[in-house]
């Protein structure tokens, strides 16, 4: 089967998108949107895409000269959506641990106007100890990040229309706040000048965002049969359910520079992202995260497996409406009518969303996801909810027997090896003791370490489903 490569009639367009992040969210999300602008905006842009860490699939992405295609499946506006599209759009596939002067180079390209970037829940964040020397990348993305605003600052002479835009998609609050943060605090611990602080400041624009489409990713059991349907032989398929949402918090500026309303994309501008964010989050991410840890004990494979089967289907349900929805209040909305429509999406045919993959940084997601709806409940309601409890010693259990084949920061999975012969009290207490896994000691909430105790030795001693049903 012929390899993909460019035709000699596909000329780059003007590079316009600096992306941190080759992996199949954003190139199932940003880039198709970039397309779909490029097809009927006008936008006329390409993207880089820049691989944030060391391991990763950037090579893949350079011998398929950046192309790939997308599979789109599901139901939209009640019809049903099957569709691939050759996504044309990337025009620079950098690894800048390999190859540090292309990812300087692209600080120099006068065309940039924006930087998107995927890199986890853990990947905004600012570290004093970051300090690299010259002619060395910083550790962590934003101090990355730092280096080559600062090549574009020095190259342009501090040019105030070479300022751009930022886009930020990973799922925490005040995602586009927090990473100027962070860039400001790099700025002063490398002592770069206060001239480049105030470009920082002046000439570019951090949006907070929320994104909400799910992509299962490289769709390994049809791989064969979508090879026959496009003819080429394409390692980096990447297939999502048609419904795809972006809400973006920002300045005007945002909105001339990512075009989204002229090409009909279902991307909203908005005051506060607060609510939106809130609603998906807790609903959505944190059924998912929930999910994982129930799904995987009890045998099961994909989310569409767990949702439709009979004991944790009605775990889930439970979850979802009695414990999430409850803490939830939406201006204007309705968050059990938005469940009803996670449920719809959860059971979509096309997709096959297999709970090993969402169970990457199980830790750092229960934390965001689902920590802040069993306070909140506790709160409103002065007891824990018992269902999303659980699903944190199945979260612990899950850790203890299979985490050698789970992927986490090195750091969670060294305190779960640390403990494998542990006694169920002594590693559940030293678990919501972990101050750097939760940002605060849980066993002083009020019957939380009796409750995962209690969850965590009925799943030693029964049978997922007679766990489940002795909650």
């Amino acid at each position: 089967m012929e390899r993909l490569k460019r035709e000699k009639n596909e000329i780059h367009k003007p590079l316009k998108v600096i992306q941190f992040g080759e992996g199949n969210f954003l190139r199932a999300f940003i880039e198709w949107m970039i397309e779909v602008l490029n097809e009927k905006a006008d936008y006329n842009g390409s993207v880089a895409i820049v691989q944030p860490i060391e391991r990763g699939m950037v090579s893949t992405l350079q011998q398929q000269d950046g192309l790939y295609h997308h599979l789109r499946q599901g139901i939209e506006n009640g019809k049903t959506v099957d569709e691939i599209k050759k996504i044309r759009c990337v025009s620079h596939a950098i690894n800048p641990f390999k190859n540090p002067e292309a990812y300087y180079k692209l600080a120099e390209v006068p065309t940039i106007q924006l930087i998107v970037s995927n890199t986890t829940e853990a990947g905004i964040e600012f570290k004093e100890s970051d300090t690299p020397g010259e002619n060395e990348l910083a550790d962590t993305f934003p101090g990355k990040l730092t280096q080559l605003l600062k090549h574009r600052f020095d190259h342009f002479d501090g040019d105030n229309e070479k300022g751009v835009a930022f886009l930020p998609c990973e799922l925490i609050e005040q995602n586009g706040d927090r990473l100027k943060e962070c860039i400001v605090n790099y700025i002063r611990l490398w002592d770069l000048g206060d001239g480049f602080e105030n470009w920082i400041n002046t000439n570019c624009y951090f949006s907070n965002t929320l994104v909400d489409r799910i992509v299962p990713g490289y769709p390994k059991e049809e791989i064969d049969e979508i090879k026959e349907r496009i003819g080429y032989d394409d390692s980096m398929v990447v297939k999502s359910e048609a419904f795809h949402l972006f809400v973006v918090q920002g300045p005007e500026e945002i909105q001339k520079i990512f075009p989204a309303g002229k090409a009909g994309l279902n991307v909203r501008f908005v005051d506060d992202i607060t609510p939106y964010r809130t609603q998906k989050v807790r609903i959505l991410n944190g059924a998912h995260t929930s999910m994982v840890q129930i799904g995987l004990l009890s045998g099961l494979e994909t989310v569409k497996e767990a949702i439709e089967d009979e004991i944790v289907g009605e775990v889930m349900d439970e979850i979802i409406f009695n414990e999430i929805v409850p803490t939830i209040q939406i201006p204007g909305g309705d968050p059990e009518e938005f469940a009803g429509e996670i449920l719809g999406r959860f059971k979509n045919p096309f997709i096959r969303h297999e709970l090993i993959d969402i169970s990457l940084n199980s830790v750092s997601k229960y934390k965001v996801r689902v920590l802040p709806t069993v306070l909140d409940y506790m709160e409103q309601k002065g007891e824990l909810p018992k269902r999303l409890v659980f699903a944190l010693a199945c979260l612990i259990r899950l850790y203890q027997l299979r985490g050698d084949e789970l992927k986490d920061d090195a750091e969670n999975l060294t305190f779960f090896k640390d403990r494998k012969k542990a006694a169920a009290e002594n590693l559940v207490n030293d678990v919501l003791t972990n101050h750097s896994m939760w940002g605060q000691d849980l066993s002083k909430v009020d019957g939380m370490s009796d409750s995962v105790l209690t969850y965590y030795n009925s799943i030693l001693q029964n049978n997922m489903p007679k766990a489940i049903q002795t909650i």
